[in-house]
C-alpha cells in the first residue's frame, strides 16, 4: 500500500517537473523534494529529456523520437480555422431558434443539443493528441473533445499531455480502433458535431464509419497522403480504395479531391445522407476536404446528377465532362435519366477531334462545386479581422490560399497554359495574356489553388486551342519544320482557325491574390517536407479492428 502510495506521488512530482522544466523555473521544486527526503535524479534525468513542442495555444510533450511535423501546422491552423467558423454559425442558428419559438418541431429525434450550441469533436487518430488540444483551446464553444487512438503508448502520451495543457475539463481520451469507435457513437444520441480524419495515407477505411456518426449538419474533416493513388501513378490502388480510376494529368490534385468527395459522398448515400463541401484543399502533399453532412433521402437522390467521368486525351491533353445521371424537373415533377452520349470530343473512329490520338476516361469523382464561395468567404473576412497578436502561426499563407480559392470558377478540371502551348511547340505566352483573351471572347477565366500555372475556364475547347493557333500565327511557327507529322500538335495546327482571338490586356486577368502580394504557393523543398515516417507501434488501420490490446 506505501509503495503504491510513493508511486502516485513520483507520477504526479514528474508531471509537476515536466511543466517546470517547460517553464525553466524547476529550482524551488528541487529544494522541496531534498527537504523532504525525496529521490529526484532519475525523475529530473526524465524530465529533462522531455521534448517540448508548442504550436498555437497548444503544448505536447514527446519521450525520445518526436513525432511532429512542422509542415502540418497549415492543415491544422486551417482546421482550427474552420472549426471557429462552424461552431460562430452554430451559435448563430441556435439564437435564431430562440427568437423563433413558433418553429415547428423536427420530427426526428436529434443529437442531444446544448441550446448554447457549443459542440463536441471527435479527433479519431489523435496521436501525440496536437489536435484535440488544440480544438480545446482554441475553438470557442467546445463542449467536449474526444482524442481517440490505438496505440497504448499514444493513449498515455495523450492522457500527460491533455494535463500540461490543464484541458481535463474538456479533452477526454479513448483507447480503440478509430471505425469502432465512430461506429459506437452512430445513435443519434451519441453522434459528434464535427469529426477529423487525419490518418497515414488513405482515409478511405474511415468513411463509412465517419459518414454514420456525424450528427446532421455536422461537419467531417478527412486528410488523404496517398497522393501517388490519387494522382494516377496506381489505377488499380485508385480503385481499390476510392471505387474509381484516373491517370496522370496535369489536373491530377484537382482530380484527387473530386475523386475523394465522391467516395465520402457514395458512403454517405448508403444511409439516405448527402455532403455539401465546404473548402477543399490540395496542398503541400495530401488533400484536405471540410464537408458538411446533411440527412434526407429526397436530396440524397440528387448526388447522382453530381456525379460523372472525364474524358482525357493521350495526345493534347484535351477533357471533356461526361455526367453521370441526368435531371429532369417539369413542373412538380422530378425524374431522373442517363445522358444521351454526345462527346464532341470523339470522332468516328473514337479518337480525339484535335489531334487524332487515343481517349482515356477517368472518374467517377464529384462535379459541382467543391468549395462554398459564401463560407469560404466567411473565413477570410475572419481572417483579416484577427488582431495580429491572436493570429495563427500560417495567417498569411492562410488568407492566400483562401483568397484563391475563393476567385477559383466553379467549373470541374483545368489545363496547364504552358502544357498546351508545348503541345503545339510555340513559346509559351504570358498567363495574363491568355486570360485577357478568354475574358475578352466573353468566357470566364481563374486560377486554381492546386496549380500556379492552373488556367480554369469555361471556354469550348475550339476556343482554346484557336487561341494557341492565333500565338503560333502571330510569332510566325512553320509547324513542317518544328513539328512531326505524326504530332498532336501538327495536326491541331492544322486546322483553321474560326474565332477571334484579342489578346488586348483585361483588367480582371490580375488575380486578386497576385494583386495583394499574397502568399499563395509554397515552395515544396526543404526540410521535413512529405509526410513523417509512420510512428513505431502503430497498427495498420486495416487490421486495427482485429488486434487486442490491454490499457489499465
Amino acid at each position: 500500500m506505501v509503495c503504491q502510495l510513493m508511486k502516485k506521488k513520483t507520477e504526479h512530482l514528474k508531471l509537476i517537473l515536466r511543466k517546470a522544466f517547460l517553464l525553466r523555473n524547476f529550482r524551488p521544486i528541487l529544494s522541496f523534494c531534498s527537504a523532504m527526503s525525496i529521490e529526484v535524479e532519475e525523475i529530473v534525468e526524465e524530465a529533462k529529456t522531455l521534448t517540448i513542442i508548442q504550436e498555437g495555444k497548444a503544448k505536447v510533450g514527446f519521450h525520445g523520437p518526436v513525432f511532429y511535423n512542422p509542415v502540418q501546422e497549415f492543415n491544422r491552423d486551417l482546421t482550427v480555422t474552420v472549426l471557429r467558423q462552424f461552431a460562430a454559425d452554430r451559435v448563430e442558428d441556435a439564437k435564431s431558434k430562440e427568437e423563433s419559438p413558433n418553429e415547428p418541431p423536427q420530427k426526428r429525434k436529434k443529437v442531444d443539443e446544448k441550446s448554447d450550441g457549443s459542440i463536441r469533436i471527435l479527433d479519431a487518430l489523435s496521436a501525440s493528441g496536437l489536435r484535440a488540444l488544440r480544438f480545446a483551446l482554441e475553438v470557442p464553444f467546445v463542449d467536449k473533445v474526444t482524442a481517440n487512438d490505438f496505440s497504448d503508448n499514444a493513449v498515455e502520451s495523450i492522457k500527460e499531455n491533455i494535463k500540461l495543457n490543464g484541458v481535463e475539463d474538456k479533452v477526454n481520451v479513448m483507447f480503440g480502433d478509430a471505425i469502432m469507435t465512430m461506429m459506437h457513437h452512430r445513435g443519434l444520441d451519441k453522434r459528434f458535431h464535427a469529426v477529423d480524419l487525419d490518418p497515414y495515407g488513405s482515409a478511405s477505411v474511415f468513411l463509412d464509419s465517419a459518414v454514420q456518426c456525424v450528427a446532421d449538419r455536422g461537419i467531417l474533416m478527412v486528410t488523404c497522403t496517398d497522393m501517388a493513388v490519387l494522382c494516377g501513378n496506381t489505377p488499380e490502388s485508385c480503385y481499390n480504395k476510392y471505387d474509381a480510376v484516373t491517370t496522370r494529368v496535369k489536373c491530377c490534385h484537382e482530380v484527387a479531391l473530386r475523386i475523394l468527395l465522391r467516395s465520402i459522398e457514395s458512403h454517405a448515400n448508403r444511409y439516405t445522407r448527402y455532403i455539401e463541401p465546404l473548402v477543399s484543399i490540395s496542398i503541400d502533399f495530401y488533400v484536405r476536404v471540410f464537408v458538411r453532412v446533411h440527412t434526407g433521402a429526397k436530396k440524397a437522390k440528387d448526388s447522382g446528377s453530381k456525379v460523372g467521368t472525364a474524358l482525357v486525351c493521350s495526345g493534347c491533353h484535351s477533357m471533356e465532362i461526361v455526367p453521370m445521371l441526368r435531371k429532369i424537373i417539369d413542373g412538380n415533377s422530378v425524374k431522373f435519366s442517363t445522358p444521351v452520349l454526345k462527346h464532341s470530343m470523339t470522332g468516328a473512329d473514337d479518337k480525339c477531334v484535335h489531334c487524332g490520338n487515343s481517349i482515356h476516361q477517368i472518374g467517377p469523382m464529384y462535379l459541382d462545386p467543391i468549395h462554398s464561395k459564401p463560407f469560404v468567404s466567411s473565413l477570410l473576412q475572419r481572417l483579416n479581422s484577427t488582431p495580429a497578436e491572436e493570429r495563427l502561426g500560417t495567417h498569411s499563407r492562410l488568407l492566400g490560399v483562401l483568397t484563391t480559392v475563393n476567385e477559383e470558377l466553379e467549373v470541374p478540371l483545368y489545363y496547364e497554359h504552358d502544357q498546351l502551348a508545348n503541345v503545339v511547340k510555340i513559346s509559351v505566352p504570358k498567363a495574363v495574356n491568355i486570360r485577357s483573351a478568354i475574358l475578352n471572347a466573353g468566357y470566364k477565366v481563374s486560377g486554381s489553388h492546386c496549380n500556379p500555372r492552373a488556367l480554369k475556364t469555361d471556354a469550348p475547347l475550339t476556343f482554346l486551342w484557336d487561341l494557341y493557333r492565333q500565338v503560333a500565327k502571330d510569332t510566325n511557327v512553320d509547324r513542317e519544320k518544328r513539328l512531326d507529322p505524326l504530332s498532336a500538335g501538327y495536326r491541331i495546327l492544322g486546322h483553321e482557325i474560326k474565332n477571334t482571338v484579342d489578346f488586348k490586356l483585361n483588367s480582371q486577368a490580375v488575380s486578386q491574390a497576385k494583386k495583394e502580394n499574397l502568399v499563395r504557393f509554397q515552395c515544396n523543398k526543404g526540410k521535413n517536407w512529405g509526410p513523417r515516417q509512420k510512428a513505431k507501434g502503430s497498427i495498420n488501420s486495416t487490421q486495427a479492428g482485429f488486434q487486442v490490446s490491454e490499457v489499465k
